[in-house]
C-alpha cells in the first residue's frame, strides 16, 4: 500500500524547539500501525527524541483488545488487556499514535476489570490510564509542544477521525500542532466530522453503508485541492486512500507523526 514518503533528513539549520522537560516515554506502537504502517512507528519517535525524550518500545506488547472487544468477543479482549497494562505499568507516559485504542481503553478496560470482578486489576487500570496519551494529546496537553520543528512545503486537510472527534475531544491540538509546519498550506475541510465510514468490522458487515460514506468523504476531501490528508488514526487513512486510489487520486494519506517528523528540506518530504 504505496502512499508514506516522507523522508526527513537533517538540516544544517533547524529552528528553537521549546523543550519540556524530558520524559522516558513508551510508545504503543497499535497492532496496526506495526503490522501495515510501521513509518508511523517511527515518525513518532523521531518527534520525541527531536523534542529530548527517551523513547522506549516494550517488545512483549500485542493488541489494546479492540477488534475483539467492538466484535462482541469480551473475554478474548481481557488477556489483551492484562497484557498492556503489565507492559506498561512502569512507564512515565505512554504514547498510543491511535485515538482508537486510546478511546478503547479509557472507554472499556475499567469495565472490563469489574466485569471480571478483578480488583487488582481495575486499581492498575485506573493507575496507568492517566499516563496514557493519544499522540497529539501527548504534545500538546502533557509535553505543552505546538512547534515541532517539523518543515512540509505541501497543502494538507485534517480529518478529524470519530475517536479523536467523539471520544478523546482532542478539539484543535492537531490543528495547531500543523499550523505550527513550516511550509505547510493548512485547508480546511468541509463537512469534516463526517465519519469515513471505516469503523472497523462495520465496513466488512455494512459495506454498501461504508461505501457511501467514504465516497462522501473522499469528496470532500477533493473539493480541498489538497496534497495530503492527514489524520490520527491510520485505519481512517487507510479507509479514505482505499477510495482516493480507486478514483484515481494523486492525493496522498499521511499520519499527523509522519508530517511532524519530516524537519528535511521541504522539496524532499513528500515522495
Amino acid at each position: 500500500m504505496p502512499r508514506r514518503y516522507c523522508i526527513c533528513r537533517p538540516t544544517a539549520c533547524r529552528p528553537t524547539i521549546k523543550r519540556s522537560p524530558a520524559l522516558r516515554i513508551a510508545l504503543f506502537v497499535a497492532c496496526y500501525n506495526d503490522t501495515l504502517f510501521p513509518a508511523t512507528g517511527i515518525a513518532v519517535t523521531r518527534v520525541l527524541e527531536r523534542l529530548g525524550h527517551r523513547v522506549d518500545f516494550p517488545l512483549q506488547q500485542t493488541c489494546c483488545g479492540q477488534m475483539h472487544y467492538n466484535t462482541g468477543y469480551h473475554r478474548e479482549a481481557v488477556p489483551l488487556v492484562r497484557r498492556f497494562v503489565e507492559q506498561f505499568a512502569e512507564a512515565e507516559a505512554v504514547c498510543v499514535p491511535s485515538a482508537s485504542c486510546v478511546a478503547m481503553m479509557r472507554e472499556h478496560y475499567a469495565m472490563i476489570a469489574e466485569a471480571e470482578q478483578d480488583a487488582a486489576l481495575a486499581a492498575q487500570v485506573h493507575a496507568l490510564l492517566p499516563r496514557v496519551f493519544e499522540f497529539s494529546e501527548l504534545l500538546a496537553n502533557r509535553l505543552g509542544v505546538e512547534d515541532c520543528g517539523a518543515a512540509f512545503a505541501h497543502s494538507v486537510t485534517y480529518h478529524p477521525s470519530c475517536h479523536s472527534l467523539r471520544m478523546l475531544h482532542v478539539g484543535e491540538a492537531p490543528v495547531k500542532l500543523l499550523r505550527a509546519v513550516r511550509g505547510l498550506t493548512l485547508l480546511e475541510l468541509p463537512e469534516k466530522e463526517q465519519c469515513c465510514g471505516f469503523g472497523g468490522t462495520f465496513a466488512v458487515k455494512n459495506a454498501d453503508v461504508s461505501a457511501a460514506m467514504l465516497e462522501a468523504k473522499d469528496t470532500c476531501v477533493l473539493r480541498t485541492g489538497a496534497e495530503v490528508v492527514t489524520a490520527l488514526d491510520n485505519s481512517c487513512l487507510m479507509q479514505i486512500y482505499g477510495g482516493l486510489h480507486r478514483a484515481g487520486s494523486a492525493i496522498r494519506t499521511m499520519h499527523l507523526a509522519e508530517i511532524l517528523a519530516c524537519a528535511a528540506a521541504p522539496a524532499e518530504a513528500l515522495r
